[in-house]
């Protein structure tokens, strides 16, 4: 059976997850000057920081529940943070170009 703590302990590292994902997007949309290079970099950066990450807590601190197979457990730890975190970041939080007191890139 599983218990309530690790259910909140995998929505916590699930909430992380997401907060990361955003991060990463917004730092990339920042730092690229190209329409498509943080999308190429979001879709390839984010998913091995948050790879790395669940093989952390799930394996070595042990949080979370067995979500059955390898498969849900990378949609569930990986894919729906990195969707729900690029979609924040687009869709939420105002384009770098709205932003007039930016400071000068080098």
């Amino acid at each position: 059976m599983v218990s309530v703590v690790s259910l909140v302990l995998l929505g916590v590292v699930i909430l992380l997850h997401t907060l990361v994902a955003a991060v990463m997007t917004r730092f990339f949309r920042l730092r690229l000057s190209t329409q498509w290079g943080y999308i190429i970099y979001a879709l390839f950066l984010i998913p091995l920081v948050l790879f790395f990450s669940t093989l952390v807590f799930t394996g070595v601190l042990g949080i979370g529940v067995n979500l059955g197979s390898p498969a849900a457990a990378l949609g569930v730890m990986i894919g729906m943070p990195l969707v729900l975190g690029f979609t924040i970041d687009t869709l939420y939080v105002p384009p770098p170009e709205e932003y007039e007191n930016m400071p000068d890139s080098r």
